[in-house]
């Protein structure tokens, strides 16, 4: 009797992956058209679409110095940002912390923050 057939490897599901999250931050950064700040956070969700998406292409490539050095300055940036936002939302939050706008950019500079992070000790 054979083995069972195996799926897609472990590189295989990985570049999916990213693949995915380059599409959705991609979305991300669309969405914000009618957004009053609207070009900050489309550099925001740029940033790591395109590095997710470069990761999807090449794995290897998150542990070029570009790529980590990119990735990691915009890692630092969406962190202070969101400790800040944070801070406003501790003492202002009138409702659900997903109904207020601050809450929702906390929500999106985590998603980053968490994927980057990934991405970056991928390389190791």
């Amino acid at each position: 009797m054979a083995p069972p057939a195996a799926g897609p490897g472990p590189r295989a599901l990985w570049r999916a992956c990213n693949a995915l999250m380059a599409a959705f931050f991609a979305l991300a950064a669309f969405v914000q058209v009618n957004d009053p700040d609207a070009e900050l956070w489309v550099m925001v969700y740029m940033i790591p679409a395109v590095l997710t998406l470069l990761v999807g292409l090449n794995p290897l490539v998150a542990g070029n110095f570009i790529w980590k050095s990119i990735s990691a300055i915009h890692m630092v940036f969406c962190v202070a940002w969101a400790v800040s936002l944070a801070y406003h939302l501790l003492f202002h939050t009138q409702q659900n912390i997903l109904h207020e706008e601050e809450g929702r950019e906390l929500f999106g500079l985590v998603i980053i923050t968490a994927w980057m992070a990934l991405c970056h000790s991928s390389a190791k």
